[in-house]
């Protein structure tokens, strides 16, 4: 039984989106709060800078109680706390004036106004004071006083919070519709891929009838496409696989069986001797036969496994054609048939000269088992629209239009036919001309039948003579 995942397709899909949203969400929050934070502090701190330089100009000059009207005049106008300072020492301010009246607080260690006051050059910065952040910029009046003006940064820090507050919240809000979204999204596909995997569970059960259907035109339909292709293709080579058990069966059935029979028969010790001969002469045939079936069902189990080998050279299609032809004369002339053999010499062709002598054996067996005694029988070889072409003619009866294109099946013989073969040849040699990128054509009337093979011509052959080469073979 197939073991559940411990985490579902929806939910990884929805956890990646929610991870890549997470990450772009803290870019955006480290690349804006920050940034927002600094500008908006250095912009403070430019205010009072600009404060400071007409601050220190007033009091220029002027006494303490001077200094400490201007400082509440100006303190006033500007909304800023300004502070004016004296050095003590190098670590240690006095206060002189101070535009806030009450709580004034301990200015006499400021590090911005220390700064000024020591370096006699602006400063400015960002101090942390009570537990509060300001922001400050000093100016030296002249060799011992400094003015301070500073101001709170609640407004730009709650500015800064609510920005960060709303990134918060806009994120969260983010985080959990790209879940929500990435999860729907996944679920979607992942429901229609069960359907794939349901239809690959079928398939694996034998059921090649139901179709894998998806009505999307995108890759999972593509895909259910493809799952469609191969059931068909399946469906159509289980029938075949059963069709190929079934009548092989049948086939190998049938020459047993009648071997059994004579091997009774042949028990009886009072026969006939010439009746014995005949029964042995039949169990040879009926032997011949369940080899010439063995040969065959090898040589497609080959094919179909890919293992057969098929080379393609360069051989005298002529050649080959006389030696099948001198292989069947004594069959031939047992039938009182005339073989002939009309060709030209040296026309070479690209192929397996094997696999093409088989093919034409195939050839002139089916012409001499399904053709009465004393029918001619004529093998040709010739060049014909630039390809070599074998063709085998005989004066037969002919094959019934409705047979001729199922001639190439397996096991398949025209009704009527003789039961003497195995109905694999014609397809052996289909698969084989397939093979060397040769084709096999039939055409049959009464008193006329035509097997046809063309193959590729050599060309590199060398130059066939302008002399025709005739080789008859008769009874």
């Amino acid at each position: 039984m197939r073991k559940p995942p411990l985490l579902s397709l929806s939910v990884k899909a929805g956890l990646v989106l929610f991870l890549v949203v997470a990450g772009a969400l803290a870019i955006v929050y480290a690349a804006v709060v920050p940034q927002l934070e600094d500008r908006l502090v250095n912009a403070k701190t430019e205010e009072l800078e600009a404060a400071a330089q007409i601050v220190a100009r007033d009091v220029r000059g002027i006494d303490t109680l001077g200094a400490q009207n201007v400082s509440m005049a100006q303190g006033e106008a500007l909304d800023v706390r300004i502070s004016v300072l004296q050095r003590l020492t190098e670590n240690q301010l006095q206060h002189l004036a101070d535009s806030r009246i009450t709580n004034v607080g301990d200015l006499s260690s400021d590090p911005i106004a220390l700064r000024a006051a020591s370096s006699n050059v602006a400063a400015s910065g960002r101090v942390d004071r009570a537990g509060a952040q300001y922001a400050q910029a000093a100016l030296p009046v002249d060799a011992n006083r400094v003015v301070l003006v500073s101001a709170p940064l609640d407004d730009v820090l709650a500015n800064v919070n609510l920005v960060r507050r709303s990134l918060l919240i806009a994120g969260g809000a983010s985080l959990a519709i790209s879940w929500l979204v990435g999860y729907l999204i996944a679920s979607y596909f992942t429901r229609r891929i069960r359907r794939l995997e349901s239809a690959a569970e079928r398939l694996s059960g034998g059921d090649f009838e139901t179709p894998v259907r998806d009505p999307r035109r995108d890759e999972v339909g593509q895909l259910a496409d493809a799952f469609d292709s191969m059931r068909s293709r399946l469906a159509v080579l289980d029938r075949a696989r059963g069709e190929f058990i079934a009548n092989a069966s049948h086939e190998l059935r049938t020459p047993l069986f009648s071997l059994g029979g004579f091997v009774e028969l042949l028990d009886d010790e009072d026969m006939d001797p010439d009746v014995r001969r005949d029964f042995l002469a039949e169990m040879r045939d009926q032997i011949e036969r369940l080899t010439r079936l063995a040969t065959d069902l090898l040589d497609l189990s080959r094919l179909d496994a890919g293992q057969l080998e098929v080379e393609t050279a360069s051989f005298d299609l002529c050649a080959a054609a006389l030696l099948v032809v001198d292989e069947f004369r004594a069959v031939a002339e047992a039938g009182d048939r005339e073989l002939t053999l009309d060709g030209d010499s040296d026309l070479y062709a690209l192929g397996d000269d094997v696999r093409v002598q088989q093919i034409a054996r195939v050839f002139v067996e089916n012409a001499i088992r399904h053709t009465p005694p004393g029918t001619p029988i004529a093998v040709s070889v010739e060049e014909r629209d630039d390809r070599a072409v074998l063709e085998v003619v005989d004066r037969g009866p002919g094959i019934p239009e409705e047979d001729q294109e199922h001639l190439f099946q397996r096991f398949y013989r025209a009704a009527g036919g003789k039961a003497s073969g195995s109905g694999l040849g014609l397809a052996i040699a289909s698969e084989l001309a397939t093979r060397m990128d040769a084709t096999i054509e039939v055409a049959s009337v009464p008193g006329r039948t035509v097997f046809t093979l063309k193959l590729p011509l050599d060309p590199e052959r060398p130059l066939s003579p302008d002399v025709e080469v005739v080789e008859p073979v008769s009874s």
